[in-house]
């Protein structure tokens, strides 16, 4: 299977995640998304590396750094699953999918390095799909508040960290569904002892109309994990990253069939969705 057909793949799984877990989320929480979707990861994966010979031999540094990435994970995916109940799918996935963004800007303030004209139009284009997006959200969906919008960007910030971490990983060891079945037991037993301290006010909800969607979406979820893992391991990121970038764009054309009755899609959220595609994929082509 080609690099291009694999990311593009990455893209289509993520975005029917996004759409089936919003179904989940009218019945349920962002915390019962979450355990459900870390589950799905470990018991799949997991699985799959024992049917398919077991643990490979890998290199311990690039075990680390997986590790790394594991610890983050829930915390990527509650502010993903709160973003997506709190703003909707689609203005969730395009602000989530700004994390290039973050490599532009420590590239010039801290490591001091030139930006490109077209790295510069697709910051450019980056933010304006930003403005869009959140432009008069909280006339638009009246139980929204503007804060809201930290839970995607923190998604988008967690993932511009994690991305480059797994990408390194398997530049050591050619391991990725190892490495994606890892990532699961360690989140989940993160995320686990998260919800046990005494100070956690989140709780699961248990409402059997919102466990088919979770676990459905965790199924997706999953895939796309791998799928990502492996398009990253068979090609280059330039021609990875761009492709995968399309999510919030099939997110978008998914959320105005399947969720008419629970999402408004305006124009400016279209048009801030195409500026943010158009701005990632700019970036993500700056050698």
């Amino acid at each position: 299977m080609s690099t291009q057909l694999l990311a593009l793949l990455t893209a289509f799984s993520f975005a029917t995640a996004n759409i089936i877990v919003r179904q989940g989320l009218k019945y349920s929480t962002p915390t019962t998304a979450t355990l459900f979707s870390l589950t799905s990861h470990t018991i799949l994966l997991c699985g799959a590396v024992f049917l398919t010979g077991g643990i490979p031999k890998v290199v311990p540094i690039a075990v680390l750094a997986i590790t790394i990435t594991a610890i983050l994970q829930p915390v990527m995916r509650f502010c993903h699953y709160t973003g997506i109940d709190k703003i909707g799918a689609s203005r969730a996935v395009t602000l989530r999918n700004t994390f290039p963004v973050l490599s532009v800007i420590i590239g010039i303030t801290i490591l001091h390095e030139d930006i490109s004209v077209i790295g510069l139009i697709g910051t450019a284009l980056v933010v304006m799909g930003i403005i869009l997006t959140s432009w008069k959200l909280e006339k638009r969906l009246t139980s929204s508040r503007l804060w809201y919008l930290l839970f995607p960007l923190t998604a988008a910030l967690v993932t511009g960290v994690v991305h480059p971490i797994r990408r390194y990983a398997l530049t050591i060891s050619d391991e990725p569904l190892f490495f994606a079945a890892l990532v699961g037991p360690i989140s989940l037993i993160c995320f686990i002892g998260y919800l046990a301290l005494p100070t956690t006010t989140e709780r699961p909800v248990w409402n059997q109309k919102a466990f088919l969607p979770f676990a459905v979406a965790g199924l997706f979820e999953t895939l796309g994990v791998l799928l990502m893992l492996i398009a990253f391991a068979t090609g280059p990121v330039v021609i990875v990253s761009p492709i995968t970038a399309t999510t919030p764009i099939w997110t978008l054309l998914m959320a105005v069939i399947f969720l008419r009755d629970l999402e408004r899609i305006s124009a400016s959220t279209v048009i801030g969705t195409l500026c943010v595609v158009a701005g990632v994929i700019a970036i993500s082509m700056v050698e």
